[in-house]
């Protein structure tokens, strides 16, 4: 025989059957609550008009994690591609091993951002330290977490150590992609290595580069789990980006309505820069 559940408070207008183990079938009165429910949230959460704004504005603590983030962003975007791009120039010339090498490259970028978090917190917390206790190396006796700068550094260097590989590839995809012909020809006109690389090869990659410029400032813009395993923000605070602060304004504080203002203003201003680097590249670019 086929029973029937009854859910409590809500209505029986219309339902939903939904099947459950054996002969058992949950009925669900769901429709017209939702509705109800919704009308209910209308009418306790009236409109602010831009006071969120307004409270963004006055939140100097969101602009100082947006300033730091801002910082990061211009430190890592470039790093990362300068090491991606050296990479590639290593893995594509005359030496053994190239596919290990770039397998070996690449794979920081397979681990997900929480574990890589916590995989450096262990070794800048615990390896480094005692390899600096043992050679009694003063430096390396104090954990980089440790201090407001150091931990900013950290951040950044995991953030190398995690995307260069991937841009690797994409180097690796433009400079292969550069004819040989061109590259003959400059030889025969008496350019060395570097003019060639410089005067031929660059300009021929800059699609390469468009795409990795907008990867990595996409990306680095809108760090946060490497943020929140590694550092969670300290010490003291001193290493919030703008997307974990933004996190923590709406789901810590409960202030949604101000964490969703910021979130706006954090993809706004991300959108903006990636974008306008995006067409200026694209201007430049050039066609063999």
């Amino acid at each position: 025989m086929e029973q029937s559940f009854h859910v409590p408070g809500i209505c029986r207008s219309c339902n939903l059957l939904i099947p459950g183990r054996g002969n058992r079938t949950i009925l669900i009165w769901c429709i017209s609550d939702i509705y109800k429910l919704g009308r209910r949230i209308q009418q306790q959460n009236l409109f602010v008009g831009l006071k969120n704004y307004a409270a963004v504005v006055a939140d100097s603590s969101f602009w100082q994690s947006l300033g730091l983030t801002l910082l990061y962003v211009v430190v890592s975007v470039i790093l990362v591609n300068v090491i991606g791009f050296l990479l590639a120039l290593l893995v594509t010339g005359k030496i053994k091993g190239k596919n290990f090498f770039r397998a070996g490259f690449f794979t920081p970028n397979l681990i997900g951002g929480i574990i890589l978090g916590y995989i450096w917190q262990f070794v800048f917390n615990k390896v480094i330290v005692y390899f600096g206790d043992a050679l009694n190396v003063t430096v390396l006796q104090k954990s980089m977490l440790s201090g407001s700068a150091s931990a900013f550094a950290a951040l950044v260097l995991v953030t190398i150590w995690q995307f260069s590989g991937y841009m690797m590839l994409i180097y690796i995809a433009g400079l292969t992609g550069v004819s040989e012909d061109l590259k003959e020809a400059a030889k025969i006109d008496g350019c060395n290595e570097s003019q060639t690389t410089r005067y031929i090869v660059l300009p021929l990659m800059r699609a390469s580069f468009t795409i990795c410029m907008f990867l990595t400032i996409t990306r680095c813009f809108m760090i946060y789990d490497v943020n929140l395993s590694l550092t969670e923000g300290g010490p003291y605070g001193s290493t919030v980006m703008a997307a974990m602060y933004v996190f923590q304004k709406a789901f810590s504080a409960k202030q949604y309505g101000v964490g969703q203002t910021e979130a706006i203003i954090l993809f706004i201003f991300t959108a903006v820069i990636a974008v306008s680097q995006t067409i200026i590249n694209k201007r430049k670019e050039v066609e063999a």
